[in-house]
């Protein structure tokens, strides 16, 4: 594997513990619908999150949350929407990005709630 895959990977397999950590009941890793992959899915309360995981091991070219871009966040949309009506709910939606970046070996993890909205 890529190293910058097995980043990505470690990134979300940190994303998953922080979330459990902060209440959070992670549903779904890696849910894949038609083009578009949500990272994280997880509930606290009655709030389904979205969550985009970005891992860096430098922002030398840019902040990890910086390069969730348009496209993406439409194919997060329509993805979670489609989750939705798969499993029949009726909750509160909210897209959450969580940004990792690597710095002299220590993980730092920013949890950005309602990063974007959807309409």
């Amino acid at each position: 594997m890529a190293e910058h895959n097995e980043l990505g990977k470690l990134g979300e397999e940190l994303a998953v513990a922080f979330l459990e950590e902060q209440g959070y009941a992670v549903l779904e890793t890696n849910w894949i619908f038609d083009k578009a992959e949500i990272d994280i899915i997880a509930q606290k309360d009655s709030v389904l999150v979205a969550v985009e995981v970005k891992t860096r091991s430098s922002i030398e070219f840019g902040l990890p949350q910086d390069f969730v871009k348009p496209k993406k966040i439409q194919l997060l949309v329509k993805a979670v929407n489609q989750y939705i009506e798969q499993n029949d709910l009726d909750v509160e939606v909210r897209f959450d990005i969580i940004a990792i970046t690597k710095k002299s070996g220590n993980y730092n993890i920013e949890h950005i709630k309602e990063a974007f909205y959807y309409f």
